[in-house]
């Protein structure tokens, strides 16, 4: 086998930009520095991710007094071609699911 047990145990299935999208589907109106520290990023990065998220056309953001509303779009589709038939709601829903069923949490 190659690499030491610490570098296998580090991957994961879900980018930080799938975790960012599915941290304000969960809380449309989340502080960038709450998205962060949910999934172990900086701020800056999630700020990075919020704006690249935004540019692709994954969500809108609006100010509202001091704070950010998101809007996500979940009919936009994922952008690998292997997976661009499928939109990113079906990933929000598997994620949000779980959340709805178990905490009574609507999915916004």
């Amino acid at each position: 086998m190659t690499g030491t047990d610490e570098t296998r145990s580090r991957w994961t299935f879900l980018t930080n930009h799938a975790r960012v999208l599915l941290e304000i589907a969960r809380d449309p109106q989340a502080r960038l520095r709450d998205i962060a520290a949910a999934i172990g990023i900086t701020e800056r990065a999630a700020q990075g991710i919020v704006s690249d998220l935004e540019e692709a056309g994954y969500l809108t953001r609006d100010r509202v007094g001091r704070r950010n509303h998101y809007n996500v779009n979940p009919d936009r589709r994922f952008r690998h071609p292997t997976e661009a038939d499928t939109p990113v709601g079906a990933l929000i829903e598997i994620f949000t699911h779980r959340e709805t069923k178990e905490s009574g949490r609507p999915y916004p």
